[in-house]
């Protein structure tokens, strides 16, 4: 009995140890940068293993969260992605175009921009940038014997060394002129003699060309495609060259002399790539119809059609063993397919943008993936099973709104839906369906009766019943954001066609049409009185309107970039902006003066929000961080890296709880722990019955005289006790 206890005390340490070091991996990329946020980021991901660590991370989770630590951001919900994901490299800053495995699978290649990285596949070091190339390099391969690397650029190809990262020969592959075409893709043979490239242009250059090695010097060119060829593999041996291109088919060529042998068609939708299985008897194809075929290559007979890929499929790769095929796609998943019966066997999620490459370890056992997100990830093949159920869409969340009491909240999102979610439960209350593209903006109205939406269209819904009550044109652009003003009688939207409209609720009628700005208006608020209104533009500038005349008052100069966000704080002193130029500034609202810049994020900030108290700020950037910071003096108090770049966010009422969601659609909840609020900033609202306050934490609403306003008070529901601060002017329900 004692040594059974002692097995199993020892299996249990073993799996605890795996658990941490699975962590550690995962979060290599953030903690190099980020060393001070090492139990945040463990602990975000430790809380969702099956293994029971609760004896590890319940004693220290009580400590961390005493009063007087360090503050940090707690996940509630689980990050998108599978358990075979081992480590997300990171360094590129654009989207990552290709990648290739050496032939030892201790190093990779991939390419992003003017340049290309090599990698520790180990480590998840770089090891070598290769910078040379002009324009954005497109593909890369690595020759046999793992001693070159090839990349496809505008105009040309280079072949670098591939120990020291020095440049060995540039091959120009087209004149000057654009009409001669780009070279997208390359391949080099088996036998390491021969390289062949593809030319991209609509006009005139629609070849594939074969190159000597050695000298660059053109050997053959093979005409044929009718549009420009988007891949290109080659034979095991050697003998023979397959391209796939826009023109919806494969091409198969005679090496020796570049002539066409047969074509392939099939295919619905422009051909992306094409990769040969290990035997050289079949072929696999990748199609923008959303699809991969297996075609026999002695006959280019169709064999079988993979369905399963909910958009374009981008790229492909055969196993070494020629058991299994790997594919990568615009729905941003890697999926394995059982080559002899094309079933899909699993699907790798983790990416927060389209998974333009993919390739696979020369032993099989290992992956790795290149993205629109700025991300490379290496997987395990055995394991593929979802960590658990997250939360989210299957397009980029645009914008998040949560409802006045806190306990449920709206996302809209690129997938042309907007979605309900009990914070409690974090389950799916509704699916609101009827946009026709994508839904940029939500609000929810103060008595959260009412969700506003919008895209070309603006819409009103339901919550309680995710009906649809009201459809409103007059935009003549795009409808980027909305907000409802604090007596909820009034719409605010803004606009691509540089205008803000404000909307009668009730009727829908069109009140007043705001111009001014001289371009696309990103973000719009009201003040906590409703009598102003402030707006972000792309012109780079801000601008406060009286709200009932569509006066302009004031314009806040100063972003160097265009301006994405905005709001006012919740006792309408103060707004905050975020900008392209990576900052976000403070402005007095009353005057136009900047008071302060807040610098930090490394990319453009999309959103950002004051805290109920007005003691913070939260903003959320391309950079893939949300950050927390003093609003009294600028500095930055956390940070929580992302997968993806973050499109949504929202703070909710009266809790330090914020939710928010990234470009892969994923959506996150999370506590900030030890930032801790004063109390929660009210604005009575006078109507008939006098000066009425809504408590936002039990929604009782009580009455005030004039004497409350401007102190503090504690709400008089028994049991509730939330610290409230009345601001000293009222909202007008007329």
């Amino acid at each position: 009995m004692i040594e059974q206890s002692a097995l199993e005390t020892n299996d249990r340490n073993r799996k605890m140890l795996q658990a941490f070091s699975r962590a550690l991996k995962r979060e290599s990329h953030v903690l190099t940068r980020h060393p001070e946020l090492l139990w945040q980021q463990l602990y975000n991901r430790l809380q969702w293993e099956e293994q029971a660590l609760e004896r590890v991370l319940t004693p220290e989770l009580e400590k961390r969260s005493a009063p007087g630590e360090r503050p940090w951001l707690h996940l509630k919900t689980p990050f998108k992605e599978s358990k075979a994901l081992v480590r997300t490299l990171t360094g590129h800053t654009g989207h990552i175009s290709a990648c290739a495995v050496s032939p030892n699978g201790n190093w990779l290649i991939s390419a992003s921009g003017e340049s290309l990285k090599v990698w520790d596949t180990a480590t998840g070091e770089v090891l070598h940038t290769l910078i040379g190339h002009t324009n954005e390099v497109q593909d890369c391969a690595i020759t046999p014997d793992g001693t070159k690397i090839v990349s496809a650029c505008v105009k040309s190809l280079k072949i670098w060394d591939a120990v020291s990262g020095q440049e060995l020969l540039t091959i120009l592959t087209g004149n000057t002129n654009w009409s001669t075409g780009s070279t997208v893709n390359c391949a080099v043979s088996p036998d390491g003699t021969w390289i062949v490239s593809g030319s991209e242009n609509s006009y005139e250059d629609k070849t594939l060309k074969i190159w000597d090695m050695a000298s660059g010097q053109e050997l053959h060119a093979l005409i044929g495609h009718r549009g420009w060829p988007r891949c290109c593999a080659v034979s095991p041996d050697s003998s023979w060259i397959v391209s796939a291109s826009v023109d919806k088919t494969l091409r198969i060529w005679d090496a020796a002399s570049g002539q066409g042998l047969r074509v392939l068609t099939g295919h619905t939708g422009k051909v992306e790539a094409c990769t040969i299985s290990p035997d050289g008897t079949w072929i696999v194809s990748a199609s923008a119809d959303n699809t991969l075929k297996i075609w026999d290559a002695a006959s280019g007979r169709e064999l079988r059609t993979l369905i399963g890929h909910t958009d374009e499929v981008q790229r492909c790769a055969v196993s070494p063993d020629g058991s299994w095929i790997l594919s990568a796609g615009v729905d941003q998943t890697l999926r394995i397919w059982d080559a002899a019966s094309g079933r899909e066997v699993r699907t790798l999620t983790g990416h927060a943008g389209k998974v333009e490459a993919c390739a696979i370890s020369p032993d099989g056992s290992w992956i790795v993936s290149a993205s629109a997100d700025r991300t490379l990830k290496i997987w395990e093949v055995v394991s593929g099973q979802e960590l658990q159920s997250s939360i989210g869409h299957s397009g980029a969340i645009q914008s998040c709104a949560f409802s006045p009491d806190g306990t449920w909240f709206v996302s809209a999102s690129a997938d042309k839906t907007l979605r309900i979610w009990d914070v409690a439960r974090k389950q799916e209350l509704h699916i609101l369906i009827g946009h026709t593209t994508t839904v940029q903006g939500c609000t929810i109205s103060p008595d959260g009766a009412r969700i506003v939406s919008t895209s070309d269209t603006l819409r009103i819904w339901d919550p309680a019943s995710g009906q649809l009550q009201l459809i409103r044109h007059g935009h003549t652009g795009s409808i980027s954001s909305c907000a409802f003003s604090p007596e909820g009688t009034r719409i605010v939207s803004a606009s691509e066609d540089q205008t803000l409209i404000i909307w009668d609720v009730a009727s829908g009628e069109e009140l007043t049409t705001f111009t001014g700005h001289d371009g696309w208006i990103r973000s719009c608020s009201f003040s906590p009185d409703g009598t102003r209104i402030v707006s972000a533009s792309e012109d780079k500038t801000l601008k406060i309107w009286d709200a009932a005349s569509g006066r302009e008052l004031r314009t806040l100069a100063g972003h160097t970039g265009m301006v994405l966000g905005c709001a006012y704080s919740p006792d309408g002193a103060c707004i905050v902006s975020a900008s392209y130029d990576n900052t976000l500034k403070i402005w007095d609202s009353a005057s136009g003066k900047e008071l302060c810049i807040l610098t930090g994020h490394t990319d453009f900030v999309r959103r950002c929000a004051f805290t109920p108290d007005g003691a913070w700020i939260v903003s959320a950037s391309e950079d893939r961080t949300l950050k927390v910071w003093d609003a009294a003096s600028g500095e930055e108090k956390l940070t929580l890296p992302l997968v993806g770049s973050i499109g949504g966010l929202a703070l909710h009422p009266w809790q330090p709880l914020a939710v928010c969601g990234d470009r892969g659609g994923s959506l996150f909840i999370l506590d900030l722990v030890g930032v801790l609020y004063g109390p929660i900033v009210s604005t009575a609202i006078q109507d008939n019955r006098g000066l009425i306050v809504r408590c936002p934490a039990c929604q009782y609403q009580f009455q005030i005289t004039k004497n409350h306003l401007g102190i503090e008070m504690i709400c008089p529901t028994e049991g509730c006790g939330l610290q409230l601060k009345i601001n000293p002017f009222v909202i007008h329900s007329e």
